[in-house]
């Protein structure tokens, strides 16, 4: 039977990482960072803000909202280019590429590269082409990602329920969920399972719209889909708490989440890393640059070293799919959430 290989000992309850780093390092004037995000203030910028406080770093972060519109950055970047600051803070994929450039597309003038940047929440940076190795970015840049590796999400969903055809849907102009579907349509080949995709609506501006969104769920779920995956897609989290987990649920398709926002959003199951602690890993990068004076090109781009397995047990009852009793060794479970009331 497809996707059936798995071995539960690797999946190890709830813990999060945990940074190690050498004693606080007292800093003679605050590190400068300019920080951008894509839709507001997160727990990533939380755990950021949090590692320099418990390490007595003095430290000025001056953050900056895209609010989802790309439009703002190219002020960012002209301001970053007055101010000069010690590090460029980026969120997501696509606030990433518009300030370091595909590593192979860079244009001078425009993108940032005499300025350390360390990115975070990014979902494939080798993929994406702002990194072209993980070991050894080889640029201004380094930073951390937040997905498991997809292919161990594919295990982990296989784990709980074995499958023959994955659902799947995502924003076709955000390019991490591109590359996150290349990456799945690949697994798929590999492993054996078909994928059903859809995508959300554009309008004339290429802006996703929410319009038709349940009705694209229900028709992963005619297609034959025996999960419902969420990619880390921004546009997808805006939607998940309220119209696609509740669309879901009521098809009978569980859900399968690739970030913590995602199950915070209702999802039944995920295979995540927390946050907070990606933020504060964030930190300890900037933390490597200015004061290690390690030059951002030979720092590694990393993820968490734990990931925390959580099931959202009043969805699982109420889909009639109880966690296999393995599971119950190091799954977190969740009492409660949005989806299984």
């Amino acid at each position: 039977m497809a996707c059936t290989s798995f071995t539960r000992r690797r999946w190890i309850a709830g813990a999060a990482a945990t940074i190690a780093a050498p004693a606080a390092i007292a800093a003679t004037a605050p590190l400068r960072v300019y920080g951008i995000t894509f839709r507001g203030m997160t727990d990533v910028e939380k755990g950021f803000e949090d590692h320099f406080a418990s390490r007595k770093i003095a430290v000025r972060i001056s953050w900056r909202d895209m609010n989802r519109d790309a439009g703002r950055l190219p002020g960012f970047l002209d301001e970053i280019r007055a101010t000069r600051p010690d590090v460029v803070y980026t969120w997501g994929t696509s606030v990433t590429l518009g300030v370091t450039g595909p590593y192979d597309a860079v244009v001078r003038g425009r993108h940032v590269t005499d300025i350390p940047v360390v990115f975070t929440l990014v979902a494939a940076p080798v993929l994406a082409k702002i990194v072209p190795d993980l070991k050894a970015p080889g640029r201004n840049v380094t930073g951390v990602t937040h997905v498991v590796p997809t292919e161990a999400q594919i295990r982990a969903i296989a784990a709980y329920r074995p499958f023959q055809t994955l659902g799947v849907l995502y924003t076709p102009t955000e390019p991490n969920s591109v590359v996150v579907i290349d990456e799945l349509r690949r697994l798929g080949r590999e492993h054996g399972f078909r994928l059903v995709e859809r995508s959300f609506r554009l309008d004339g501006a290429r802006k996703p719209m929410a319009d038709g969104a349940t009705d694209l769920v229900r028709e992963i779920k005619e297609a034959g889909a025996q999960w419902l995956y969420l990619p880390p897609d921004s546009y997808l989290g805006t939607l998940a708490e309220g119209a696609i987990v509740p669309a879901a649920m009521e098809l009978g398709l569980p859900t399968f989440a690739s970030t913590e926002q995602l199950m915070q959003a209702g999802a039944m199951t995920g295979l995540v890393c927390r946050y907070f602690n990606i933020g504060q890993f964030t930190a300890h990068k900037v933390e490597q640059i200015v004061l290690g004076h390690q030059a951002p090109g030979t720092i590694p781009v990393e993820t968490l070293k734990r990931f925390s397995y959580q099931i959202r047990m009043p969805a699982a009852h109420r889909l009639k799919l109880p966690p296999p009793l393995p599971m119950f060794n190091y799954a977190e479970l969740i009492g409660g959430g949005s989806a299984g009331s």
